[in-house]
């Protein structure tokens, strides 16, 4: 089996797939790129046995054939190697012969039969929606996953489809975000839970444009083609909780703030807030919202003003600063609406502006007062 490809086209296209090799595998052809030539088209996989990744590109071949090469090595060299074109030979031993303009480099391949295969999409749902509909799903709610192995249904995204509407739903029991798109081409009621890992890969491969993707799920594997890439994951075989009981209907008091401003502030007095809780006071009274943290520990202490529009009475309440520069950060409008009730219940966070086809809301839990 012999080809020639471009070096940078071939490094661009492995860097896309490369994130699905875990640095952990338990098997040692985990750490290898299949490489699979078929009428003059090379298709390139990655897998963890979680998630799949292939890419295609045109290469120059006479025969047919596949090949596993360590990815490593492959990565490292090709790094370092100008733009130009290569050839590589792969004989019946598996040995890999790379030649480039002045070197030569070999390296042992793996027997490609080996390889896991990718899963099937058999008896597969699918809908359309834009590419950038769905990056904009997964930057608005990756971040409020959880980390917590032992409750697995929080340490993924949950999609809810219904008729003509798709929902991205994440939380980790501290906040929550839901995240609403109307022009997505669902024609079915379902929902599934899609790992992390998968979508922080999709959100570094799609691009921010109106391309359309087809989004394929079926009762154990979640699916996305776009134009010549195409990864599959494993879903979350949980039972996400019913987070509509968690939101409050009743938030009478209504705090507007500037986004940029507030963010700010939240970053400068959280410095001095104590590291384990990252606790920040918010003192709302008429069109003034006071800031204030400490650190007893330290004797740190940061207090800051700024204006507000407020519609409700007075109120003091503590929420964690980090998770709130994280929920703002979720938001385009300029400013932000904060609905508040009580000091010991949820405060939700929506974007003043609404645009067109799409809804966002997140919760945030306030922390205990220090009295």
């Amino acid at each position: 089996m012999k080809f020639i490809v471009s070096s940078s086209t071939l490094l661009k296209h492995l860097q896309q797939i490369s994130g699905v090799i875990s640095a952990n595998t338990v098997l040692p052809i985990l750490e290898d790129f299949l490489f699979e030539i078929e009428d003059k088209k090379l298709s390139l996989v990655s897998t963890d046995l979680e998630t799949v990744m292939r890419v295609e590109m045109d290469v120059e071949s006479k025969a047919n054939g596949k090949i596993c090469i360590p990815a490593r090595i492959l990565l490292d060299s090709l790094k370092n190697i100008s733009d130009q074109p290569l050839t590589f030979n792969i004989d019946k031993n598996f040995t890999v012969e790379i030649t480039s303009d002045n070197g030569k480099y070999k390296v042992m391949g793996e027997n490609p039969d080996n390889f896991p295969k990718a899963p099937a999409a058999d008896d597969a749902n699918s809908f359309t929606i834009t590419s950038s509909a769905l990056l904009n799903g997964i930057n608005k709610t990756l971040f409020a996953v959880s980390n917590d192995d032992l409750r697995p249904a929080m340490t993924g995204v949950y999609f809810e489809l219904s008729k003509n509407a798709l929902q991205f739903v994440a939380t980790d029991a501290h906040r929550l975000v839901r995240y609403k798109r109307t022009d997505a081409d669902a024609t079915k009621t379902d929902n599934f839970i899609v790992p992390k890992k998968p979508l922080s890969l999709l959100k570094n491969t799609l691009p921010d444009n109106d391309d359309k993707l087809t989004v394929s799920y079926n009762s154990n594997h979640f699916f996305v083609t776009h134009q010549s890439t195409r990864l599959s994951c494993r879903l979350i075989d949980a039972r996400f909780p019913d987070y509509k009981v968690v939101i409050p209907t009743d938030n009478p008091y209504k705090l507007t703030v500037n986004k940029n401003d507030f963010q700010s502030a939240l970053r400068r007095v959280s410095i001095f807030s104590n590291k384990s809780t990252n606790q920040v006071v918010l003192t709302i009274s008429g069109s003034e919202l006071q800031l204030a943290a400490q650190d007893i520990d330290f004797s740190f202490e940061g207090n800051e003003r700024m204006s507000c529009q407020y519609d409700g009475e007075d109120l003091q309440i503590a929420f964690n600063a980090k998770f709130l520069i994280e929920l703002l950060n979720a938001s385009n409008s300029e400013e932000v609406v904060i609905e508040l009730s009580t000091p010991n219940k949820a405060g939700i966070i929506k974007p003043s502006e609404k645009i067109e086809e799409e809804e966002l809301l997140m919760l945030v839990m306030p922390l205990m007062l220090n009295s």
